[in-house]
């Protein structure tokens, strides 16, 4: 434990990526498999589910440090974090000889896995020994794993090359080896060398885009470029081997039981076949698919109804195909992966009539138009060729573009003809071209301090809208967006001042304050919602000025984000 709490510490105290890698690769170079196993696990992101509540954390860090509840909840608060807070106030032992030197593993499998079955009784007993047994950066690390939020300030792209140059491995091996779920243990750690097997249903790793603005301007010939939809839904890679299927989200997730009319239709394709594509709500004969709040009701539910399904039946939209009869083929250009794509849907669709397949085992869904595809023939059910947007020019594409909200997309992809299949994102290949934000402006109610690097200042800020336009007689405001980025360090100072002076009322870490300051907020969508008061849900909100010309009094009304609606 004691050398991943060092590793922690430098890559926590350090900006320089290349000392990042260094610190990393000398922990690799010299952890055993299963530390070194563990270590990746949470470097890359994973999480222990939380073994402790926090008020059982409370309570057995209060008794450990001696102080008053009141002392130590007003520290948390200057703090931010409950386990540096922890870390700081329990006393350590005299002389670091009565340290234990307990390894990772153990501490991970033999102690905090057990804590977690323990009685809350039994964990305020045990709390503040383990606290007492470790130096202050470890107590840190254990209560971070037990609360499940541990973060470490390094990218799963660097760990990773780390990993694999100091042991003398292929990156592209290793990050597809640790793609989606595994078990952290020596003898799996020592097989990370080994390409995954034919009939492993590993996914590959995604390649994201960077954001453009000006293609005109910032990309080179627009002929050079396949322009297509950004979809509204949800990043997949579908995955069939050896007649067997599996459907993985971009977060490394498997989202077969959510979606098991889409798996069903994923156990149609040939063997060998991993496409990548966006999972979405198209209902049959619609012009376009339902909005992403339709796809959120299938979301996390691990045996959807039949009802359900056939009211938000959920088909693939497929844009790129990464292996073909078993063959990698992200190394060939984007022109002809899409070309083996339009053949491989063509073929799975005929060999699907030709076989007379039970429909009633595959969940219908709508096919796009001839035009849209390019070809006649369509796709199996519930798996369609995502359409390419013809167009030579960035004028035109342009104009297509301000069309994206009406076929419910987010804006337009570009990816350039030539461009292989890569890890993460890759300047220059893939470019996501996105419509303007939706806005309104509202009125802030309520503030919350941030955590971390924002511990101390209020960072986190609840808006409201106005019940009523201007002039419609009493009017109140109505909460319905909360919001933590986009404001400039300066300008976070200046608003801190300004809540600690306006507050109205305290509710523990949450403040009222007084409804004067008015923000530009954005957002890429809105639906409709019965669970929240306003009745409205917005998606991806975040700050975009703050309007100090603007009185509270001229803020946007719940009608405003009603019209949003209709856009």
């Amino acid at each position: 434990m004691r050398a991943f709490a060092a590793l922690y510490e430098a890559l926590d105290t350090s900006t320089k990526t290349n000392d990042k890698l260094a610190a990393l690769k000398r922990y690799f170079e010299h952890a055993d498999a299963e530390s070194a196993a563990w270590a990746t696990y949470f470097l890359i992101g994973n999480k222990l589910k939380r073994t402790v509540k926090s008020g059982t954390l409370r309570e057995a860090a209060i008794a450990a440090s001696g102080l008053q509840p009141w002392l130590f909840e007003s520290s948390y608060e200057v703090v931010g974090d409950l386990a540096e807070t922890i870390s700081l106030l329990v006393i350590d032992r005299a002389g670091d000889t009565e340290f234990d030197d307990t390894t990772l593993p153990v501490w991970v499998t033999q102690r905090l896995a057990p804590l977690a079955l323990e009685s809350p009784e039994s964990q305020l007993e045990l709390l503040p020994e383990y606290w007492a047994s470790v130096p202050r950066p470890e107590r840190f690390l254990i209560t971070k794993l037990m609360t499940g939020a541990l973060r470490v300030g390094v990218s799963k792209a660097l760990t990773l090359r780390a990993l694999a140059q100091a042991r003398n491995l292929d990156a592209n091996v290793v990050t597809q080896r640790l793609m989606g779920n595994w078990q952290p243990t020596a003898q799996f750690f020592d097989q990370i060398a080994q390409t995954p097997s034919g009939g492993d249903l590993r996914p590959y790793p995604f390649l994201l885009a960077y954001a453009v603005s000006d293609p005109a301007n910032e990309l080179s010939d627009a002929a050079l470029w396949q322009a297509e939809w950004k979809w509204d839904g949800i990043r997949a890679q579908v995955v069939k081997r050896q007649g067997k299927a599996a459907i993985w989200s971009r977060g490394e997730e498997l989202v077969d039981e959510a979606f098991p009319d889409a798996l069903a239709n994923a156990l149609q394709l040939p063997d060998g076949t991993v496409l990548d594509g966006e999972l979405i709500v198209w209902k049959p004969d619609a012009a376009t698919p339902e909005p992403f709040a339709s796809l959120q009701k299938r979301l996390g539910r691990k045996k959807p109804s039949a009802k359900m399904q056939a009211e938000f039946p959920v088909q693939l939209l497929a844009y790129d195909l990464l292996e073909n009869l078993g063959i990698d083929i992200r190394g060939q250009p984007l022109r002809q992966r899409r070309q083996q794509l339009e053949t491989l849907l063509r073929t799975s669709a005929l060999r699907e009539r030709c076989e007379g397949l039970d429909a009633a085992n595959v969940a219908s869904a709508p096919s796009l138009r001839p035009e849209q595809t390019g070809h006649t023939e369509a796709a199996p059910m519930g798996i369609q060729l995502s359409p390419t947007l013809a167009a030579s020019a960035w004028t035109k594409l342009a104009e297509m573009r301000l069309q994206a909200r009406e076929q419910r997309a987010e804006g337009l992809m570009l990816k350039r003809l030539d461009s292989r299949y890569g890890v993460g994102r890759i300047s220059g290949d893939w470019w996501k071209w996105k419509v303007a934000p939706l806005t309104v402006d509202c009125v802030m109610i309520y503030a919350q301090a941030g955590h971390g690097r924002r511990a101390g200042l209020y960072t986190d800020f609840t808006f409201a809208v106005w019940s009523a336009p201007s002039g419609a007689g009493v009017r109140t405001l109505v909460p319905f967006a909360k919001a933590y980025s986009g404001l400039m360090d300066a300008e976070l100072r200046d608003v801190d001042t300004w809540i600690r002076k306006n507050t109205l009322e305290r509710f523990g870490p949450v403040r009222s304050v007084t409804p004067e300051l008015v923000f530009e907020l954005g957002f890429e969508g809105i639906n409709v919602s019965t669970r929240h008061k306003s009745g409205i849900a917005v998606r991806f909100p975040r700050i975009l000025r703050w309007r100090r010309d603007k009185p509270a009094s001229e803020a946007d009304s719940l009608t405003s984000l009603e019209q949003l609606l209709h856009l």
